[in-house]
């Protein structure tokens, strides 16, 4: 509860914004913060039902919005620990994107 001027810590940036000071980056899509993805598994630990989407948001982990690696990869580990509360569209949208990025990379 201190303002904008007392912050005694930056808040937990991806790793290619940390540099960038205490700024805090708006997702454009929900209005929400973007954190590290760190920050949103241990959220994740502590609150069983956290939205995934924001933990499996590409860019929580790097700058390309279209890089599914890591979250899709992500997903699964998460699924097989009985984590389901990732709605059905967006796992439409993890799983084509990431089939897509593979396929323009010539690994299908």
């Amino acid at each position: 509860n201190t303002s904008e001027c007392e912050k005694y810590a930056c808040c937990p940036l991806p790793p290619y914004l940390e540099d960038s000071g205490c700024v805090i980056e708006e997702d454009d899509n929900a209005g929400r913060p973007l954190r590290d993805v760190c920050f949103h598994l241990l959220k994740l630990y502590s609150d069983r039902c956290y939205d995934l989407d924001q933990l499996l948001d590409p860019r929580s982990v790097t700058s390309d919005p279209l890089d599914f690696r890591l979250s899709w990869h992500l997903w699964e580990v998460l699924r097989a620990l009985n984590y389901s509360h990732l709605s059905q569209q967006s796992r439409g949208v993890l799983n084509t994107s990431f089939a897509a990025q593979l396929e323009s990379e010539g690994l299908w």
